[in-house]
């Protein structure tokens, strides 16, 4: 009973991040009272447990459930497209899913093992070790933080702190909520008190600071979704040929300042594109006399240099196109590690093997805006989007996200990548723009609300306004706290302050002791 338990927790938890069925609740909602629930449920197996190792497995079985919930989709990608066999496909799956448990497996070890007797410290503790469990698996390995427990929260009473802590420290306040909720019953008055705290800050005190100044005037903006198949996205006959003839339409007929198209939309390097094709698409763009710019997603480089998965800014007045060169990428996917290499020779993946880009890199600065690209998942790494705003005089003033999750097929990912894009949003105080192959191709203000929103799975075209945030950033006081801090010390005061509660635990635990 307790093994079917825990994983319909784990289920839950993964549900909570955007719910999957069409009754009851919004298709692709977060769910932020589920997530609460589910991390109930398991403290409570927690502390029924009779030893570390008890419960040990109980955090691995409740994380193997909801990282499996969360990221299935993955064999949609590595089968239906990729060509490996179904069953290969599933214990992929389930071996990343049982892998990157062992963490919260540990974190619960450590809970039961040194879980001090007071509700109060005991909350403290288990949010700590929670946080411990979801920065490693965020970090380590050059990190996987799908399913972040914050991002159930990005709809949810706690969404206002996430200017001031980031998804990580949502997800840490969180836990100690559903652990306080837990032991409401032997909890102090102070602590419910501060509970109720807790919940009515983000409510009664909303991010209203410099952050929040426009920069410039509004933008017009097209965005492209081009809902080319998956599976006939790089060949030359069908998904090449008409991802070149319908992007060069759009790209030619937009009258927007501004125009985006997604991840390789252009689906092939510029020495393979027929001849004149690129001198025709820039033309527009590089024309002084038209006011228009354009950021498309191709594929750069060459055999003898390498390869990069790359965003191309084109507007007028410039001697060479702006690029932006992917930093983050997806293992096994864009680069694949020396001793997996058997494991990708199974699978038919275009373009599996890119250079990585800088770390930083410039803006694209069109109209009085800074517009920061970047690629696919790499807004699921928010500390990396935030050295960005190291210099506040040059720190990006709109997003801009250029992703094909047409490899996932007509799944929740989709929803769950919206919900990453919003908490970026929320955490820098800025919109973002979302062009995608098949959705969502949306415009996010930077309160995190999305204001225009094209049909998933269609082919179309988005026309809307940006106003983008923060220009005056020059003294830094147009960044959001949550950007000051972590562009300078990165997620290490997450780190040291969990840590350090649990050694306070530890060494209270060890004193305690005849």
């Amino acid at each position: 009973m307790n093994t079917v338990l825990l994983l319909l927790a784990g289920a839950a938890h993964a549900a909570s991040l955007a719910w999957p069925l069409a009754w009851g609740l919004a298709p692709g909602a977060a769910v932020w009272w589920l997530q609460l629930l589910s991390l109930a449920l398991l403290l409570g197996q927690l502390q029924a447990a009779n030893s570390w190792q008890a419960a040990a497995r109980r955090g691995w079985l409740f994380a193997l459930a909801s990282l499996c919930g969360t990221f299935w989709w993955m064999f949609t990608s590595m089968h239906t497209y990729g060509g490996l066999p179904a069953a290969f496909a599933v214990l992929a799956v389930l071996a990343l899913a049982a892998f990157l448990a062992l963490s919260y497996a540990a974190a619960c070890a450590a809970f039961v093992r040194f879980r001090p007797t007071g509700a109060a410290a005991a909350a403290l503790l288990f949010a700590s070790l929670w946080t411990l469990a979801e920065l490693a698996r965020g970090s380590w390995f050059t990190g996987f933080p799908w399913g972040t427990s914050g991002y159930a929260h990005v709809d949810g009473w706690l969404a206002g702190y996430a200017p001031w802590i980031g998804v990580y420290g949502v997800g840490a306040v969180a836990a100690w909520v559903a652990a306080t909720l837990r032991q409401f019953h032997v909890c102090s008055h102070w602590q419910r008190i501060g509970l109720l705290l807790v919940l009515a800050l983000p409510r009664a005190v909303q991010w209203v600071a410099p952050a929040d100044t426009p920069a410039g005037t509004p933008l017009q903006v097209t965005l492209l979704q081009g809902n080319i198949p998956q599976d006939e996205k790089f060949q030359a006959g069908t998904g090449v040929a008409d991802a070149l003839r319908w992007y060069g339409e759009q790209l030619h007929g937009a009258t927007t300042p501004l125009v985006v198209a997604p991840e390789t939309a252009i689906p092939l390097l510029p020495q393979q594109l027929p001849p004149g094709y690129w001198d025709a698409l820039s033309a527009p763009f590089l024309d002084s006399a038209v006011a228009r710019a354009a950021l498309i997603g191709i594929p750069l480089g060459s055999y003898r240099d390498g390869y990069t998965n790359s965003v191309v800014g084109l507007k007028a007045g410039i001697a060479d196109p702006y690029r932006y060169d992917k930093q983050h990428l997806v293992p096994f996917g864009e680069f694949t590690p020396g001793m997996f290499k058997w494991f990708t020779r199974m699978m038919d993946i275009p373009l599996g093997d890119f250079n990585r880009g800088a770390y930083v890199q410039p803006a694209f600065e069109w109209q009085g805006q800074r517009l920061a690209s970047n690629v696919c998942y790499e807004d699921l790494f928010g500390e990396e989007l935030a050295a960005r705003f190291a210099d506040p005089a040059t720190a990006p003033t709109i997003f801009v996200n250029v992703s094909n999750i047409g490899w996932f097929g007509n799944s929740i990912a989709i929803d769950q990548h919206l919900a990453i894009a919003r908490m970026r949003s929320l955490e820098f105080s800025r919109p973002s723009l979302r062009a995608t192959n098949t959705g969502a191709t949306v415009i996010i203000d930077h309160r995190g609300v999305v204001t225009y929103a094209l049909t998933r799975h269609t082919r179309g075209v988005l026309v809307g306004q940006v106003q983008g945030r923060g220009l005056s950033a020059a003294t830094g006081w147009d960044l959001t706290p949550y950007a000051r801090w972590v562009s300078r010390l990165g997620l290490w005061p997450l780190w040291l302050l969990a840590a350090g509660v649990l050694v306070l635990a530890i060494q209270r635990r060890r004193s305690a002791r005849p």
